[in-house]
């Protein structure tokens, strides 16, 4: 039969010249011989637990190499034998002697698997990846029971697998259990009445989004859960929900516990009044929990339901009766004893505590103010006033004499200031600074018709506001007061305006507080001397750090002396340049800035610093000759042109002119400059004539010996300069 096969399979010219029949009995035999030594080593790994690694491995590439020497038999018989019907009946036996070795290696294969995962595992345990060891357990424990479905008697090892699966995921929950006591640690309190006080209470109060939820079970008792609320948006929850809350809790507690007896699982009786001693139950629990419950209630609750605007003030009164019912209800249960407690004085006394929470918060917006930018600023013109809010009349007014009127009208002054008295010139301040003023309107508004310790508390509060921005201002922004002359002029306007208000702030607020406000304790005079100061110190410093820079660069002019040479000449100019550049920056810095005046007046000061040391190193020179008299003359004489120019206080360059041409004002020692270039071209003769006697326009400007010094250092020793210098005294 088999040589017929072999002829027909032959004939198709698709077989191989060895035998199939001799083939797979080859191969069975091999299947057989590694089924054997893989179940040995399976059963020393697992049931003898020998030492036996290398093999393992060995023969781990042995079942691989047969698995696929099968896979590749199979599928040139299935090639084959499509195209053979004459062989059927012994190709069937074949086939099934190949699935049966097919079957045997699909176990080797699972066994290999399950070796893998568990070398894997031990390696991932040490390594302490529980995650990863956790699924190469769970591979090996589903190769097991892959080989568990096929119900062969043949693999007797399936026991010790298992075994080995137990013990393993036994030694993975010791790992985790050691790990989960060194990262988790319960603290349970120990203290009486606590448990119930931190675990359940105070959550209540402090979290919104938690509810609590009653579960009665029929023969198993009350259930007390807390419950959280998903989709809660509230922040702090409302007083009457946190009392409905916690009045949930000890009622249940109360009728479920507080007044029952318990004999074994059964309940025998309920006494609502049943006591220890000669307290019940319920009274000693309150006397555990309910100081602290009413502090939680009081800082996490009550404290957030203040108002924050006197006009919601009324509206507390329901948070007072709720309050009220609240206690009530305790002390029906006993929870409480006595008449009065902290937490209905505390709602009670809403009016000092909005007081003390307006205070705190008015004192947190203003510093939060002071430390902002300070270059973001408004524009004050002389028609700019604060929005004084429309004050009621006061309650009580003083009944005027008939006497008292006639005399008034008899002492009044016929002369009336000038509209523009008590106005501020047109500059900026920091908008910070226009809304801290606000700030201030508001508090003040609030302690309009509020009780007497509330009024007396926000209106110091307004004063500790602004003595906050005397301290707290300078100091924060020194560096940059010093480093930015833009800001320095800022603070001084700033200083100025809140120093403008204060004048009359006190006046317009007085006879709308209560006494002792309303008697002259309301006044804010007392603190604008101190801003002026704060003020113009801030301002003078940012002038003194501009003089020094003036005076550092004119210190690279050489002493303005032999300027026939050309790098002194051209170090004198370059000094002379960079002043003037300086001046200008700063004139373009502070336009629009400074109020007019001050503006000129800080850079009349600034120019006359530079003109008066030019002055005086020039009148320091002993000699000059004609060409060093021209450079001077050249130098001295730029900045006589270009000088007034730095002066731009307005953005309008058209309306600066006028500012421009009366620098003499602004300027003390410009008339001496002037004089100084004159002379420096003029003749012997036309020095004498300006000196006139000491009468002419020189000898206003320079004593006789100033003179003298400067014709010696223009002129050589001739007799006519000795007859000039006669004439000059």
């Amino acid at each position: 039969m088999a040589s017929f096969v072999t002829e027909v399979l032959a004939s198709s010219g698709k077989l191989e010249k060895e035998d199939l029949s001799g083939k797979i009995s080859k191969m069975s035999r091999k299947v057989e011989d590694t089924k054997e030594e893989v179940c040995d080593m399976i059963n020393k790994r697992y049931n003898d637990f020998l030492p036996s690694l290398q093999s393992s491995e060995e023969l781990m590439l042995q079942v691989d190499a047969v698995s696929k020497e099968m896979d590749t038999l199979k599928n040139c018989i299935e090639n084959e034998v499509q195209n053979v019907h004459v062989a059927v009946a012994e190709y069937t036996k074949l086939k099934q002697q190949l699935e049966k070795n097919t079957v045997i290696i699909t176990m080797l294969g699972h066994l290999k698997e399950f070796h893998s995962a568990m070398e894997e595992f031990n390696k991932a345990l040490l390594e302490k990846k529980y995650v990863d060891a956790a699924n190469r357990l769970e591979r090996a424990r589903k190769s097991v029971g892959s080989l568990k479905r096929w119900k062969t008697s043949e693999l007797p090892l399936l026991s010790a697998l298992s075994s080995e699966l137990t013990v393993q995921r036994e030694n993975l929950i010791y790992h985790l259990g050691d790990e989960w006591k060194r990262l988790v640690i319960w603290k349970l309190p120990s203290t009486k009445g606590q448990v119930l006080l931190k675990n359940m209470l105070k959550p209540l109060v402090m979290y919104a989004s938690l509810s609590v939820r009653v579960t009665e079970q029929q023969g198993e008792g009350t259930t007390l859960a807390l419950q959280c609320l998903e989709e809660s948006d509230e922040e702090r929850c409302a007083p009457s929900k946190v009392y409905n809350k916690l009045l949930l809790v000890l009622k249940t507690l109360h009728s479920h516990l507080l007044g029952t007896v318990w004999l074994g699982k059964s309940l025998v009786y309920y006494f609502p009044d049943v006591s220890i001693g000669d307290k019940k139950l319920s009274a000693i629990l309150g006397e555990l929990i309910w100081e602290e419950m009413s502090h939680t209630i009081i800082h996490e609750c009550l404290v957030h339901s203040i108002p924050t605007n006197s006009s919601q003030l009324e509206k507390y009164n329901t948070v007072i009766k709720e309050t009220e019912e609240f206690e009530k209800s305790l002390k029906e249960m006993e929870y409480l004893q006595g008449d009065s407690t902290d937490l209905l004085k505390y709602a009670r006394d809403v009016n000092c505590h909005f007081a003390s929470k307006k205070c705190k918060d008015v004192i947190v917006a203003a510093r939060k103010l002071m430390t902002s930018k300070m270059h973001n600023t408004v524009k004050i013109t002389p028609d700019s006033k604060l929005r004084l809010p429309k004050l009621p009349a006061p309650s009580s007014e003083s009944k005027v004499k008939p006497e008292s009127l006639k005399e008034e009208v008899t002492m009044e002054n016929s002369k009336q200031l000038s509209a523009w008295s008590l106005r501020l010139p047109a500059c900026r301040i920091s908008e910070s600074v226009q809304q801290l003023m606000e700030l201030a309107l508001d508090t003040l508004c609030e302690a309009v018709g509020s009780s007497t310790q509330s009024a007396l508390q926000l209106f110091f509060t307004v004063r500790n506001i602004f003595q906050l921005f005397y301290d707290v201002v300078p100091t924060y922004h020194k560096e940059n007061l010093l480093k930015f002359p833009h800001l320095a002029a800022i603070q001084h306007n700033n200083c100025m305006y809140l120093a403008h208000h204060l004048l009359t702030l006190g006046h317009h607020f007085r006879n709308h507080l209560p006494q002792p406000l309303s008697e002259g304790v309301a006044t804010f005079v007392d603190m604008v001397p101190g801003f002026r100061k704060l003020g113009a110190q801030c301002f003078l410093a940012q002038l003194n750090v501009q003089r020094a820079e003036l005076l550092e660069r004119l210190s690279t002019a050489h002493n303005f002396c032999n300027l026939d040479d050309e790098d002194n000449y051209t170090a004198a100019s370059k000094a002379v340049r960079q002043v003037i550049h300086q001046l200008k920056q700063l004139g373009t810095v502070w336009q629009d800035v400074l109020p007019v005046s001050i503006y000129c007046k800080a850079m009349g000061n600034l120019l006359n610093t530079a003109i008066t040391e030019v002055t005086a190193k020039v009148m320091m020179l002993e000699d000059i000759s004609s060409e060093d008299g021209n450079h001077l003359q050249t130098l001295c004489q730029t900045i006589i042109d270009e000088g007034p120019l730095v002066f731009i206080p307005l953005a309008e360059e058209k309306k600066n002119k006028k500012y421009q041409e009366e620098v003499p004002l602004y300027v003390k020692k410009w008339g001496t400059f002037k004089e100084l270039v004159i002379v420096l071209q003029a003749n012997l003769q036309e020095i004498v004539d300006r000196w006139a006697d000491s009468k002419g326009p020189l000898a206003l400007e320079f004593s006789s010996s100033e003179v003298k010094n400067l014709v010696r250092a223009l002129f050589q020793n001739t007799e006519r300069r000795a007859a000039a210098l006669a004439k000059i005294k």
